[in-house]
């Protein structure tokens, strides 16, 4: 059975993103599922026919547009599981011995690694699934969105154009994504994070590219705020000055 989709209107929330931002990236949404038949019951989900990690899942919503879903059985280790909420934090995961010597000097600093991650608690969920935004194929837990350090700044100020709220996020190193989907999920904040080496190696993101991920109605928030900061001159992208220029006339018009 399709899945009923909400009042949210995905096309015209892409296509200011796109007037705002300029994204070079799809804007993609992520839902947790109780069951895996929920899952499968989205309309022209793919189901994956090899072994991946949660990088490539994503990657194949945000670069391939694809709508794909999966549960634990998908995914190479627990490390993506665990994140997910579709695997235990069992006491070999809390360990961390296999990152010990690659990722970190030894089993005690792995094991704080792993204890430092925000993950989603296990036993709610047995499925996820990532999709396009703009194919509106189901209403996301939360939304994920690439983007430069220049557009990750400016969606930021628009986030906090109304409701200011000094806003911080925290960097595992690697298994970032905790630090961003794990994050957002759990909390329900938007989350930002470098992607680590795993998402660029395996997920495809682009040396340039930060991770933001929030639930949707911080989206509209964050839109809603770049419509007045545009309305002021305050657009992307942010032209270049000149680092010789008498500043005064720039700094008027920006600042007073």
């Amino acid at each position: 059975m399709e899945q009923k989709q909400s009042v949210y209107d995905w096309k015209q929330i892409v296509d200011r993103l796109q007037q705002y931002l300029r994204l070079k990236t799809t804007p993609i949404g992520m839902k947790l599922f109780a069951t895996r038949e929920e899952m499968e019951a989205i309309h022209r989900i793919r189901r994956p026919q090899a072994i991946h990690t949660a990088d490539q899942i994503v990657a194949q919503a945000a670069r391939l547009g694809w709508t794909v879903g999966i549960t634990a059985d998908d995914l190479v280790s627990p490390q993506c599981g665990v994140v997910l909420g579709l695997h235990p934090r069992t006491e070999e995961w809390l360990s961390g011995k296999n990152m010990a010597g690659v990722w970190f000097e030894n089993e005690q600093e792995a094991a704080a690694h792993q204890q430092a991650m925000t993950v989603v608690p296990f036993g709610q969920y047995e499925a996820m699934a990532v999709s396009p935004l703009i194919a509106q194929r189901f209403t996301p837990d939360i939304c994920l969105l690439y983007g430069t350090p220049g557009q990750m700044i400016l969606f930021i100020n628009g986030l906090q154009w109304s409701g200011y709220k000094k806003l911080e996020w925290s960097v595992v190193g690697e298994s970032s994504c905790a630090d961003s989907w794990g994050r957002a999920l759990l909390t329900r904040e938007p989350s930002l994070s470098i992607p680590c080496f795993a998402e660029r190696r395996y997920g495809g993101v682009l040396d340039d590219e930060l991770l933001m991920a929030l639930p949707p109605e911080f989206l509209l928030k964050a839109l809603d705020g770049l419509e007045q900061l545009s309305k002021n001159g305050l657009r992307y992208p942010i032209p270049q000055y000149g680092v010789q220029m008498d500043v005064r006339a720039g700094m008027q018009h920006s600042y007073g």
